[in-house]
C-alpha cells in the first residue's frame, strides 16, 4: 500500500477504478471581493448568503454582499447558523431557504455555516422527510435526487474543508450524536478561498480547524484502499468515500508536509501572514483528500464526544452552551487510534508521521503507531490543547456510552485499515483519556 503504482500492480480485491470530483476553487488573497462576478457566472439573481453572527461581526461578510450589489445580485443575509449544527438549526435554515425563492447560495464561514448552507440548498431544492438523505442506519441514507441550486463557499477558518467536500455534518440532539448527509451532489460549485480572512483567527478556532486539516489527510492516507472497497453494482453507487487512492494520497501528503510545518506557528501568531495563508491552503488540499478517500476511526469516534459533552466550554469558542469543537473533539482521539491502526497499514502510518515532521529515520513498522502518536501529541502540547478526553470532562465511565454512540458510524468505521468493533472502540477511548 505504499506508493501509487501498488494500486496497479496487483490483481484487485474489489473495486478496480476510484471516481475524481475535482473542486472549483479561486485561491488568494483578496479574492472574496470577486463574489459578485462568480455569482453572476453561475446565472444567480437572488442569492441567500449564509454565516453566524461570529463571522457577521467581521468585513467577510460585507466585503461579499458588497461585491453581489455591485454586480447588481438581489442577496438576502442569514445569520442564524449555529456553531456545530443540530438537526433543529438544519430545519430551521431550510425552511429560511424554501421560503426564500433564492436560485443561488453563498456561505461565509467555517464548516458549520458551509454545512448549514448545503443542507438549505438540498431540502429546498429537493423537498423531503428530513431523515430521508440522512446517513443510514441513523437515516434512511436515500440518493439525493438531482442537482442542486449553485452554491459559493468562503471559508472562514483554515481546515474544516467543507468548501470543498460533498458533506453537511450535525447534531441529532435527540440521540446525542453526530451524523451527516453525503453526495457529491452536496459539493460548492465553487471555492473562494482568501487567506486574509486568516489573520483575525482566535489561537484555538486556528488550533481546532488545522487539527481537523491534519486528521483529514491522515485519516484518507491510511484508510483501506479503495480496491479493498466492495465493487458496487453500478458508477452510480460507487460510494462518495472510496478508500484511500493515488489521487488522494497526493493530497493528502502535500497537506501534512504543510500542516508539519506550520500549525504551530499559525496558532501562536496571528501576524504570521506566511503560516496561517499555508493553513488555508493546506485545509483546502486535505479537504480535497477526505472528499475522495474519506476518513475513518478518529471521525467516528469524535461524533460520540461532541454529543455526549455535559460540561465543557471550549475557550475563544461561543459560551452560551457545553461544546467541543469539531477538530479538537477529532485530535484527541488520533493518537490512541493511530498506536491501533498502524498494523494494518505501517508503512503509510510511517510516511504520513514522517510528512508531518516526525524523524523514522531507522524506524521498524512495529515502531509506526508510536511514532505517528508522539508526533501528534508533540503539536497537541506545543498549541496547549487538552491532554485527552479527561481533560475534557470524560473518564472510564463514560466509555460505554461512547462506544455506543461511535459504533453506528459504519460510514466512517468501515473505512478503517483495521476491521473495528464496539468492544475495539470502548479500548481505543480508554486509550485517549489521557497523553501526558
Amino acid at each position: 500500500m505504499g506508493c501509487c503504482h501498488h494500486y496497479f500492480a496487483n490483481t484487485p480485491e474489489g473495486d478496480e477504478a476510484f471516481a475524481i470530483d475535482a473542486s472549483r476553487i479561486v485561491f488568494g488573497a483578496g479574492c472574496l471581493k470577486e463574489a459578485g462576478e462568480h455569482a453572476r457566472a453561475l446565472s444567480m439573481h437572488r442569492v441567500a448568503v449564509f454565516t453566524d453572527r461570529g463571522v457577521r461581526r467581521h468585513a467577510y461578510v460585507d466585503t461579499v454582499t458588497a461585491s453581489l450589489a455591485a454586480a447588481g445580485i438581489d442577496h438576502v443575509v442569514y445569520d442564524e447558523v449555529k456553531v456545530e449544527p443540530t438537526d433543529a438549526s438544519f430545519r430551521h435554515a431550510a425552511r429560511f431557504a424554501t421560503e426564500g425563492r433564492f436560485d443561488g447560495f453563498v456561505s461565509v464561514g467555517g464548516g458549520s455555516v458551509i454545512d448549514t448552507c448545503k443542507a438549505a440548498n438540498l431540502y429546498s431544492s429537493h423537498p423531503a422527510d428530513f431523515l430521508a438523505y440522512v446517513n443510514a442506519p441513523i437515516g434512511q441514507g436515500l440518493p439525493v435526487p438531482g442537482p442542486l441550486k449553485p452554491h459559493i463557499a468562503c471559508p472562514t477558518t483554515c481546515g474544516t474543508g467543507s468548501e470543498v467536500t460533498g458533506v453537511a455534518v450535525f447534531d441529532l440532539t435527540a440521540q446525542h450524536l453526530k451524523t451527516g448527509i453525503s453526495s457529491k451532489l452536496l459539493k460548492p460549485s465553487l471555492a473562494l478561498v482568501d487567506p486574509a480572512v486568516a489573520a483575525s483567527l482566535p489561537a484555538t478556532v486556528v488550533a481546532a480547524s488545522g487539527f481537523d486539516a491534519l486528521s483529514h489527510a491522515l485519516e484518507a492516507y491510511t484508510a483501506l484502499p479503495y480496491t479493498r472497497r466492495a465493487r458496487p453494482a453500478n458508477a452510480s453507487l460507487r460510494p462518495v468515500y472510496q478508500g484511500a487512492n493515488p489521487w488522494s494520497d497526493a493530497l493528502a501528503l502535500e497537506a501534512l508536509a504543510s500542516i508539519g510545518t506550520y500549525l504551530v506557528r499559525a496558532v501562536r501568531d496571528a501576524q504570521d501572514t506566511e503560516a496561517r495563508t499555508e493553513m488555508m491552503y493546506a485545509g483546502t488540499l486535505a479537504g480535497i483528500a477526505f472528499g475522495g478517500a474519506g476518513c475513518h476511526i478518529p471521525h467516528g469516534m469524535s461524533y460520540a464526544v461532541a454529543g455526549l459533552v455535559r460540561e465543557y466550554r471550549a475557550p475563544e469558542y461561543p459560551q452560551d452552551k457545553p461544546m467541543v469543537p469539531h477538530g479538537m473533539a477529532v485530535i484527541l482521539n488520533a493518537p490512541s487510534v493511530y498506536r491501533w491502526t498502524a498494523p494494518g497499514c505501517p508503512d503509510r502510518h510511517l510516511r504520513g508521521a514522517q510528512s508531518l515532521g516526525a524523524d523514522t529515520r531507522g524506524a521498524a513498522p512495529e515502531d509506526a503507531g508510536e511514532i505517528v502518536a508522539a508526533r501528534i501529541i508533540e503539536m497537541m502540547r506545543s498549541t496547549l490543547f487538552p491532554a485527552g478526553l479527561g481533560a475534557i470532562g470524560f473518564g472510564e465511565a463514560d466509555v460505554p456510552a461512547l462506544a455506543a454512540g461511535a459504533f453506528p458510524q459504519q460510514r466512517l468505521l468501515t473505512n478503517s485499515p483495521r476491521p473495528v468493533g464496539k468492544d475495539d472502540l470502548a479500548g481505543l477511548f480508554r486509550g485517549a483519556m489521557r497523553y501526558w
